[in-house]
């Protein structure tokens, strides 16, 4: 056992990557409306440490808009194969454009390009307009790097909470739960 949180994230993420067919690193990320309403949507983890922990996207989409005004969000990991989850809340920050530039550097062609022609989250009349678009980056970008658009970039969530969940039989779960405080971290158990 750890009293550090972001250990043991690690851990638990190193051994979910062993067993989880699909994405170990898959995270929901949830954001609030300027309704009130929440939202929820899948992403890709991409980095973590103590900082916090990053995903990336278009800066003009739903869930950038709802970070510009309201810079928290809620992630959960859900590892159904090792029977547990990570629930974690804090504030958001954009990463830095050489980290950004890093890892954009980083995607596939074909999803450097998909960053150009997509509108993320906007209405789309027809596929046919977005596959022409791509094509039209693929034109314009042939035979040389794509670099970052300027509309794309990451997005850092420095937790303030923590809580790692364990299934265990006839629902008597195990919920540790790590909460930031000025000096680290103070953990405690929560019932299931």
């Amino acid at each position: 056992m750890t009293d550090d949180p972001h250990a043991l994230f690690a851990a638990w993420l190193e051994d979910a990557r062993a067993s989880e067919p699909n994405d170990p690193n898959a995270m929901a990320v949830a954001t609030v409306g300027a309704d009130g309403m929440p939202s929820v949507r899948m992403v890709l983890l991409k980095g973590h440490d103590a900082r916090g922990f990053v995903f990336y996207t278009n800066q003009q989409s739903r869930k950038a808009g709802e970070l510009a005004a309201n810079p928290k969000a809620a992630l959960l990991f859900h590892w159904k194969s090792r029977r547990r989850q990570v629930r974690i809340e804090g504030l958001v920050s954009i990463v830095a454009a050489d980290e950004a530039d890093a890892y954009f550097a980083s995607r596939s062609r074909d999803s450097q390009l998909g960053a150009w022609a997509s509108d993320q989250s906007r209405s789309l009349d027809a596929r046919a307009t977005f596959e022409a678009r791509f094509e039209a980056e693929q034109a314009r970008f042939e035979g040389r790097d794509v670099p970052r658009p300027p509309h794309w970039g990451g997005y850092r969530v420095m937790p303030e909470r923590i809580e790692f969940w364990s299934d265990r039989a006839h629902r008597l779960h195990e919920r540790r739960v790590f909460t930031r405080t000025a000096d680290g971290w103070s953990e405690g158990l929560l019932y299931p």
